[in-house]
């Protein structure tokens, strides 16, 4: 017997009564409400008369949202899934057997895969929609949504935010996640406009999507706050934002009023809401002109829903559990395909979410009654703890882990045991009871909210469990990083990796994953592993898919037997400019030196790309004092090197004065020969990263330089300019290799590398044209070096390369420092017969003092 087809759901089906009015704004093109309706009732015309169970593939992309309608509106249940996850999608199609499935084949065309010609299952004529819990995607418990829920909470939705058919939402959140669907489907109730995109708010390309669009609203977790903090949104020309709306966990309020301020400015709102799957999405917003008064309320039930506290055990008149009330919560719970014949067994909600309501009307989510753990006989709440810690500046995830509270913080690793110790204490539980695991980047779900399942496995001791794909990688990280906190959600940057570690990572990376984007070395683990997994599933050979391993050997002998493969001069890289100017700048500069050559202008443009790898290493995400703690390490990684190895100089030989072993000839100006300012370059490095770690360590210009990436190394760079002209009188007897009148190179490598836009860079262009010239008396080539050099690194973020060219140019930049560094003691002694020995020398005994000095700085972990 033929399932009885219900009516669907309205806003699906009334598409067409928008007509010509645009509903998508896609990378391929605008799509009209018609043409939407028409692809639409197409796909439902494939999907066939009888109600099916389709397994829906989620993605911000058309042919998936098409398929999400059709389903809607031909009353086929849909069961929504993370299109970016196998392994979600491989368990949900054994446990519920759907009789169609909907994703993308191998070569990213849509397909629907129809399993069943009639429905395999009993399908109630109320269910619309089945999605993942918001802690349980992957598994088999499911909230069951009716046509109904959907369509209340979309009207509800569009008419406490105010959408009209004027407006465009980006999809910043997956659409399988209930919060990123309810943006899609209240702005279609409406009329409105969808910009369909799956890239990320940290991407500059999103935001040139969404000013082309005139996009006016924006959705984001906690998580996508963080983000928009890093990339500036408050700098951001945002001429149509109307506003900017906030769920999926607690946003703090200190930064909830900041945000409302800003919008306050901009002239947009921001929206602060609650809700959950089983509500279908939402339940309570916090409307807007009491946002920066009141920003720790959720606000008031949304239009058709109601609150009421339940008294719990434990807590006063005033606090209690908070059941919601209305037209959106779900029907129930699917446990199995028998569920799916289930009407309602729901009519309320029970949050598990404490609550008050405050003499205003506001709500206020005080607790959470489910996360209560009862650790040896203590009933402990773990959202406390976070707010405890929170409040003595440590952001923690906490959970209850049988007898142990597992937290998982950020911060640096020593203060591991003050954490738990603090915990213990406030908690009155024993030490042994705490678990705590120091953390760069907190574990997180696909939406943004906290994954307290990871935080559980990260605490727990490790017991030789099975590896997993990401192991090779986590390996990786840690010998190089020489780090033992390494996880999934690790960076190279948050590890706290820098340009010196930074060559070698980039190349065993590349040879174990392809190739890499740009932005690698801020990007995840697990982000990285994602990325390179298409490449991983490609055949290679007859043995079929086999993915690419991270190899053993590097370094020199990594390089020659680079050189000697003869697949290895067929295999296509790419290659980073500043990788590959710290390479050939070497090279030239000691070749220089020798006089095989005369082409100078090298040393003045690896200054500049020391700036650009300043910005990607030294400024972080990281916390103002674990930035400055890591900018310390990196300047005694390279002061103590070269200050053991010109003491030994000074001591050999005759050339050299004690002051360049302390780096102080600079500022002592110890004469004009030659060797006595061999080390400038080494010299003006350690000085740089002195300054600005001592103004790093200032909170108002820490804060200055979070806010304002690009103006603030412009501006310094315009201070640099008093000493590139010596208007103070401040250079040595050597002007052009005095710090102060090459320190505006140095920033404008930084700023190089905070330039995320054309003008940016054409302005940097301009500012590198105006100011190079007479830096070098009569040296034109020199001059056009150098600005052909940094207009490179400004414009040219990579260049095309070969295997074994890759390998030996990481060897080379890796090892730049220390071939500088020994290179006066090398060529001396063969320069006038054998120059072409003299060369090869002075790299083979840098590139060897290169591998003692990481030995020993990996042995010695405070270096």
């Amino acid at each position: 017997m033929r399932p009885l087809r219900p009516n669907g759901v309205p806003f699906a089906r009334e598409l067409a009564a928008y007509g010509d009015r645009v509903a998508l704004v896609t990378p391929e093109g605008e799509l009209s409400y018609r043409e939407l309706a028409e692809r639409v009732a197409a796909t439902a015309e494939r999907l066939g008369p009888v109600r099916r169970l389709v397994l829906l593939a989620g993605a911000n992309r058309t042919d998936a949202l098409v398929t999400h309608l059709a389903a809607l509106s031909a009353g086929h249940p849909v069961l929504l899934v993370p299109g970016d996850s196998e392994s979600t999608i491989r368990t949900l199609t054994e446990a519920y057997a759907p009789d169609v499935v909907a994703r993308p084949d191998a070569d990213g065309t849509w397909i629907l895969d129809e399993r069943h010609r009639d429905s395999a299952h009993t399908l109630h004529r109320d269910l619309a929609l089945l999605l993942s819990t918001s802690g349980s995607t992957g598994s088999p418990k499911l909230v069951r949504l009716s046509h109904d829920n959907l369509q209340a909470n979309a009207e509800s939705i569009a008419t406490y935010l105010g959408l009209g058919d004027t407006d465009r939402a980006a999809t910043t959140l997956p659409m399988h996640y209930c919060y990123g669907l309810s943006v899609i489907h209240s702005h279609l109730v409406r009329g409105a406009g969808l910009i369909l995109t799956e890239r990320s708010v940290s991407e500059a390309a999103f935001w040139e999507e969404f000013r082309a669009a005139r996009g006016t609203s924006l959705a984001g977790v906690p998580y996508t706050f963080d983000l928009l903090d890093r990339v500036g949104f408050e700098r951001m020309d945002l001429p149509h934002l109307r506003r900017v709306t906030q769920a999926g966990g607690r946003l703090a309020p200190e930064r909830v009023t900041r945000y409302a301020e800003l919008g306050a400015r901009s002239g947009w709102q921001l929206f602060v809401m609650y809700g959950q799957t089983e509500a279908t999405a939402r339940m309570a917003y916090l409307p807007p002109g009491l946002a920066a008064e009141r920003p720790e309320a959720v606000g008031v039930p949304i239009p058709g829903g109601s609150f009421r506290l339940r008294p719990v055990d434990g807590h006063g008149p005033d606090t209690g559990e908070l059941v919601y009330s209305g037209p959106n919560v779900m029907l129930g719970y699917a446990r199995g395909p028998a569920d799916l014949a289930l009407g309602r067994t729901v009519t309320e909600l029970h949050t598990g979410d404490l609550a008050r309501r405050a003499p205003d009307g506001l709500y206020e989510i005080v607790g959470r009654r489910s996360r209560f753990a009862k650790i040896l006989g203590l009933r402990i709440d773990p959202q406390r703890v976070e707010s405890l810690l929170e409040e003595r500046g440590v952001t923690a995830y906490c959970a209850g882990d049988g007898e142990a509270l597992a937290v998982a913080a950020l911060g640096p690793t020593g203060d591991q045991a003050l954490i738990r110790r603090l915990v213990a204490q406030e908690c009155g539980l024993p030490s042994r009871a705490v678990r705590v695991r120091v953390l760069d980047r907190l574990p997180r779900l696909a939406t943004g909210k906290p994954d307290y399942e990871a935080v559980r496995r990260l605490t727990r001791p490790a017991r030789g469990e099975a590896p997993d794909p990401g192991e090779d990688l986590r390996r990786l990280y840690a010998e190089i990083l020489d780090r033992a906190d390494v996880t999934e959600d690790s960076s190279f940057a948050g590890l706290g990796g820098d340009s010196l570690c930074y060559v070698e990572m980039s190349l065993r990376l590349e040879d174990a994953l392809g190739h890499l984007p740009t932005d690698w070395h801020t990007r995840t683990i697990r982000e990285l592993r994602t990325m390179a997994a298409p490449a991983a599933r490609r055949p290679e050979g007859q043995d079929g898919p086999q993915p690419r391993r991270a190899r053993p050997a590097t370094g020199l002998l990594g390089a020659l037997r680079s050189w000697t493969s003869p697949k290895s001069w067929r295999t296509r890289r790419t290659l980073e400019t500043g990788i590959a100017l710290r390479a050939v700048g070497i090279i030239l500069i000691v070749g220089s030196h020798i006089q095989i050559f005369d082409i100078k202008g090298f040393a003045h443009i690896l200054l500049c790309v020391a700036g650009y790898n300043f910005a990607r290493f030294q400024l972080t995400d990281a916390g103002r004092r674990e930035r400055v703690r890591h900018l310390w390490r990196s300047i005694a990684r390279i002061a103590v090197p070269s200050m053991v190895w010109i003491t030994g100089a000074v001591v050999l030989t005759d050339f050299y004065d004690p002051a360049n072993a302390l780096l102080l000839n600079s500022v002592l100006d110890q004469g004009n020969d030659r060797f006595d300012w061999a080390y400038w370059f080494v010299e003006a490095l350690v000085y740089f990263l002195v300054f600005l770690a001592v103004l790093m360590a200032v909170p108002l210009l820490d804060r200055l330089e979070r806010r304002y990436v690009f103006g603030v190394p412009l501006a310094l760079t315009a201070v640099g300019l008093v000493g590139r002209y010596d208007l103070l009188d401040l250079a040595s007897a050597r002007p052009q290799l005095s710090p102060t009148v090459v320190f505006w190179l140095f920033t404008l490598g930084w700023a190089a590398a905070r330039a995320s836009a054309v003008r940016q860079r054409a302005l940097l262009t301009a500012v590198l044209v105006l100011t190079v010239p007479g830096l070098f008396h009569d040296q034109p080539l020199r001059t056009t070096l150098v600005i052909v050099g940094l207009a490179l690194l400004i414009w040219v973020p990579t260049l095309p390369s070969l295997g074994p060219l890759s390998a030996l140019a990481g060897v080379l930049a890796s090892s730049s420092l220390y071939i500088y560094l020994t290179h006066y003691q090398v060529y001396p002694y063969v320069q006038e017969d054998f120059p072409l020995t003299a060369l090869f020398a002075s790299l083979l005994v840098g590139i060897g003092y290169a591998a003692v000095v990481t030995r020993v700085t990996r042995t010695v972990r405070w270096l």
